[in-house]
């Protein structure tokens, strides 16, 4: 493993401003305190800072040399609204909010590739060096971009990095292709009609509509998708009724649709929407249909996502650059990909062993209230940043 020596030397400092990010955690668009850190430590270290994109993004740029060229490199800031059941020195003081997806270290693996890239300035062109806010729901990467982030810091590519609890610390994985799904929120209220439920015959009752509707979404995947195409239709919510005696007016349903195409998510909400107004139909009721799209599947470019494997390869060897397995989760990351070409890969976090006594119970995995993140990956994914932005920008412009 070829991590950079001037990323161990500060390694520990870097540390111990990841968790006080972690003690300190903000929800989406709430990160001013966060904000102000990242933005005192840049200026610090000599790197002039823009604020303000997406209400409380921070943008760095690192410059050198004559060259025009740019590339950006992205880490997330907010927190998630849980409970922390960790009880270790640096746990949340902030009841029911939680850095508990690892953005308080993707924020430190940044800031540590950033004073060293102010050190050291052995490259030519500029580094931009985003810190995000509101990537848990809030669309923190489409409000930076609607704000002018590209078009006021011209990069050719950008990069994001995400830690991934469970596999060998020591390890990275990038894939060509989607990586993550999108996300997508539907809710249906079924308009009935209300009677005693000793006499059902009076009424329309919304309930029996409401459990076919929820059996025909799942033929829309098995029988309208390609069998080779992912999608997955989740009807998680139901409720209807205040009383045992009472057949229902109505019937609300709700849940998340998740794909890794835009063309497969069209179909599906068409189909969706179809099945619910005719089933409902069918049983002399009426449908209200809301489709709600969040974020757009994840989709690395083919050339960065090579150019980004092999800097990885370069640091860590081959055997530890796994192939990126696509998960149904998703990642506003996806809105910069769709602006710019680049690669959003992960980094392994380990098992959890690497967590200080006090830790909760439960598992070290992402949105989980025992969670924290490893430390020792802080040198490792910097030292990925560093080698990322100086092989892009000596790289071939053809």
């Amino acid at each position: 493993m070829k991590v950079l020596d001037s990323l161990v030397t500060q390694a520990a400092t870097i540390a111990a401003l990841r968790r006080d990010i972690h003690a300190h955690p903000e929800l989406c668009f709430q990160e001013e305190r966060t904000a102000d850190l990242v933005a005192a430590k840049l200026s610090e270290w000599g790197i002039p800072i823009h604020r303000g994109l997406g209400k409380t993004g921070v943008v760095g740029i690192v410059k050198n040399g004559t060259s025009d060229r740019a590339v950006g490199l992205r880490a997330d800031m907010d927190a998630l609204p849980i409970q922390e059941r960790n009880t270790f020195a640096h746990a949340s003081q902030h009841p029911g909010r939680m850095h508990a997806c690892g953005h308080d270290g993707h924020t430190a693996m940044l800031l540590a590739a950033a004073q060293h890239l102010a050190r050291h300035r052995d490259f030519d062109g500029t580094v931009y060096l985003i810190f995000q806010p509101a990537e848990e729901g809030g669309g923190g990467a489409r409000e930076m971009i609607a704000d002018g982030l590209f078009e006021k810091f011209p990069m050719e590519a950008v990069f994001g990095m995400h830690n991934w609890p469970g596999s060998k610390a020591g390890q990275f994985a990038v894939s060509p292709g989607p990586v993550m799904a999108s996300s997508n929120e539907f809710k249906i209220v079924i308009r009935g009609k209300g009677s005693h439920a000793a006499l059902p015959h009076n009424g329309i009752d919304p309930v029996p509509i409401a459990c076919q509707m929820v059996q025909a979404f799942q033929t829309i995947i098995s029988r309208n998708k390609k069998p080779v195409d992912a999608g997955v239709i989740s009807v998680t919510m139901i409720h209807a009724g205040e009383a045992t005696n009472v057949v229902a007016d109505s019937c609300e349903l709700q849940g998340t649709v998740r794909t890794f195409s835009v063309e497969v998510l069209d179909m599906i909400e068409r189909r969706m929407r179809q099945v619910a107004e005719h089933v409902c139909a069918a049983h002399e009721a009426n449908c209200e249909f809301e489709f709600v799209r969040n974020y757009p599947p994840t989709i690395n470019s083919t050339a960065e996502a090579m150019f980004a494997r092999e800097v990885m390869v370069s640091i860590v060897g081959e055997p530890n650059v796994q192939v990126q397995e696509p998960t149904m989760g998703a990642e506003d990351f996806a809105f910069m990909l769709q602006a710019k070409p680049g690669a959003y890969c992960f980094i392994a976090n380990g098992d959890g062993d690497h967590r200080q006594m006090g830790h909760g119970g439960g598992p070290c995995t992402l949105h989980n209230a025992s969670y924290d993140f490893n430390d020792d990956l802080i040198p490792l994914g910097a030292t990925y940043w560093v080698q990322l932005a100086n092989a892009w920008l000596a790289r071939d412009r053809s």
